[in-house]
């Protein structure tokens, strides 16, 4: 627990939000403590009231939310007894926010180093010249490379991990006592997000700051933080140090969380993943007692009857469950059973569902009146280059790599979305055309992609039977009068009740959404399936039951399977085969088992070493990289890493194309250091 002096403490906290004439509570008697220089994580599903504890605390609730009761104590100040005017002269320079969206945060039209400017005018009064040269001072610290061009740019012109760290700059640069951080290196990819929890890290400790980091990512509260508030339907259910939470979770729910995230080296042939079952209850919907109840795999008469007390189990660690104590002896686990669940897979011999030969996506750039008028050729940008692959069937290959690398173009070329420039696409041995108008309704059948988002994907007129009746009519030919029969049983395949059929996509979280959109996908009954990041946005006990139902569809239509992520873990989990993609290269191939042990391709070496393990004791290399994805405008010459390579090796990765090295187990790897060499100087990144 905190000291006798915490910087901020929370004291039996109770948020409500009006729906119609009722105040309904989203977070209930929530008590938390924060010592200064301590980074405190918050956990828990969508829906949970983290976000809502973060807004109640900043004071930034909109008007249809309100503290009906409980306690804020910032710093000997009841910040629930402040005026406007009183919160203006804490926000940003006592107490800073840094959100999860950071084009939405960031002020279009004011270049970001004025946007810096301006707030260190505001709260520490400096002069335009001075606090111009501290914006850039600001820029440097964050690590923003050549930050006094960055500082003349407005926020649409730099990527996205740099916007998040203009907001950090943002935040800190009035030194602030404490931050928020809201989910802030979700939508960012492994090697971003690593860089940017090594400057939280750095920072936090350097400045003595203190934080609450919301989140749903357990991989980066075990990296970050030092304790850990397991919130769940509003109640906290577990609170302890982030070592003890994950040596011994005391409430099932806690440990429910835990075994949703994909560990590297889990094998789907082994064990599934073990997603919660259920969603949290709506408010207005909450059971007066135990909370967890409905999904817990535990519970017995009493929890169904009684809501459990927040309890203090041992030092340090309080946990609300009425069997806590059976739990921490050891004589009842919610933990699950590991073993077999479906034989293992393997391609027939020489069996290619989906080959690629050569295969590049080239896109030529607008030329202005000048370059008309001299004659200029228009530009080319090469988003994909010279890709070779082949998937074969019932099998899985996971297409990994940063944002810009070109995994989404190669994904769009194959669906035919993108007509290739050069090269060969096959499927079962017939060529398949590169414009989808070229393309028979016969061969669209066999392939169908499912988008990263199923908000964007889902016709929102349409209901959930009317979007799965349009493939089995179009696409199969099913006869009119069976077609409900088959919604019904395509809504099964993916667990959702048949009744659904009946509803709109709005009436349906992200999760049931995105089972839709896969029945939709599978309602063709394609050879091959297409998942461009389909479980990035999604919670990790829903990533996990989408995870596992990729596979079991996957065996059942036998079907091939292109799975498109950032995620490395997550595509270890699901793949076969796993395929390294960077600047539109392929930089290495291999087997699952084998890419997670040296020799790796340098870039895979740094992406395996980003990846935030859900395991506080596991032991980690730290490699990270420098800048961003090169611009598909301007791929460097020879070996397009070399700018941000960590085992560059001089001239020739700059000025020559390297040779693919073959290792024993036929695994590729496009470097121009020797395997023998590379296995030498590497060691395993991760030990567990």
């Amino acid at each position: 627990m905190a000291g006798p002096h915490p910087i901020l403490s929370i004291t039996d906290l109770t948020v409500a939000y009006r729906q119609g004439q009722q105040w309904l509570p989203a977070v209930r008697d929530f008590s938390l403590q924060v010592e200064r220089g301590q980074t405190y994580g918050l956990v828990g599903e969508s829906g949970s009231g983290k976000s809502t504890v973060a807004l109640a605390l900043m004071r930034y609730l909109s008007e249809a939310g309100r503290v009906l009761s409980g306690e804020i104590t910032f710093d000997g100040r009841d910040l629930l007894g402040l005026s406007p005017a009183e919160m203006r002269q804490i926000w940003g320079a006592e107490l800073a926010l840094v959100p999860q969206d950071p084009l939405s945060s960031l002020n279009p039209s004011l270049r970001v180093g004025e946007q810096l400017a301006e707030v260190l005018r505001l709260h520490l009064d400096l002069s335009n010249a001075v606090a111009e040269a501290r914006a850039v001072e600001l820029l440097e610290l964050v690590r923003i490379p050549d930050p006094g061009r960055v500082a003349g740019n407005y926020p649409h012109q730099i990527s996205g991990g740099m916007q998040q760290r203009v907001l950090i700059a943002l935040a800190l640069s009035t030194e602030p006592a404490f931050l928020v951080l809201d989910e802030p290196t979700t939508a960012l990819d492994v090697t971003t997000q690593a860089a940017i929890l090594d400057l939280f890290r750095d920072l936090i400790r350097t400045r003595d700051t203190a934080a609450l980091y919301v989140t749903h990512n357990l991989g980066v509260v075990s990296q970050i933080c030092d304790r850990v508030a397991v919130l769940y339907a509003g109640e906290l259910v577990e609170d302890a140090s982030t070592r003890a939470l994950f040596r011994q979770p005391l409430h099932p729910y806690t440990l429910g969380l835990i075994e949703s995230v994909p560990q590297l080296g889990q094998d789907k042939q082994v064990a599934r993943l073990q997603a919660i079952p259920g969603q949290i209850p709506a408010l207005g919907e909450r059971p007066p007692a135990c909370i967890y109840a409905d999904r817990c795999p535990l519970a017995i008469e009493i929890c169904h009857d009684e809501r459990p007390a927040l309890e203090t189990a041992a030092e340090g660690h309080r946990v609300r469950c009425h069997r806590w104590p059976e739990i921490m002896a050891g004589e009842i686990s919610a933990a699950s059973e590991e073993g077999a669940i479906l034989p293992p897979r393997t391609a027939e011999e020489g069996e290619a569902l989906l080959a690629l030969a050569d295969v590049a996506v080239y896109f030529e750039t607008n030329r202005s009146l000048a370059d008309i008028v001299r004659r200029r050729p228009a530009g080319r940008v090469s988003a994909v280059d010279g890709v070779s692959l082949e998937i074969g069937r019932r099998r899985t290959l996971g297409l990994v790599g940063e944002s810009g690398s070109g995994k989404t173009t190669l994904a769009r070329a194959v669906i035919g979305l993108e007509e290739i420039s050069t090269g060969e696409m096959a499927l079962l041995g017939v060529s398949l055309p590169s414009g989808l108008s070229e393309r028979s309704l016969a061969m669209m059948r066999r392939l169908q992609i499912v988008f990263q988002n199923p908000e964007d994907a889902l016709n929102p007129y349409l209901t959930v039977g009317q979007t799965l009746r349009r493939p089995l009519l179009r696409m199969r030919g099913v006869d009119p009068a069976e077609v409900d029969d088959m919604v019904a049983r395509l809504l099964e395949d993916v667990r959702l009740p048949s009744t659904y059929a009946r509803r709109l996509p709005g009436q349906l979280s992200g999760g049931e959404k995105q089972r839709v959109a896969l029945a939709r996908a599978f309602a063709a009954n394609p050879d091959l399936l297409i998942c461009d990041e389909p479980v990035s946005s999604l919670d990790v006990s829903v990533q996990a039951s989408v995870l596992n139902l990729i596979d079991t569809l996957q065996q059942e239509h036998e079907s091939a399977v292109l799975f498109i992520s950032h995620d490395l873990a997550v595509v270890a989990y699901l793949a076969d085969e796993i395929a390294v993609i960077y600047a539109g290269n392929l930089m290495e191939v291999a087997g699952t088992g084998t890419l997670l042990a040296p020799p790796y391709h340098p870039y895979t070496e740094a992406l395996l070493s980003a990846i935030p393990l859900a395991d506080p004791e596991a032991e980690q290399q730290q490699i990270r990289l420098e800048g961003d994805v090169p611009s598909p405008t301007a791929i460097p010459s020879g070996c397009p890493f070399h700018p941000r390579c960590p085992r560059f090796i001089g001239d020739i990765c700059v000025e020559e194309i390297p040779p693919w090295r073959v290792t024993e187990t036929g695994d590729r790897i496009f470097c121009h250091i020797p395997l023998a060499e590379l296995q030498e100087k590497q060691r395993r990144v991760i030990e567990t």
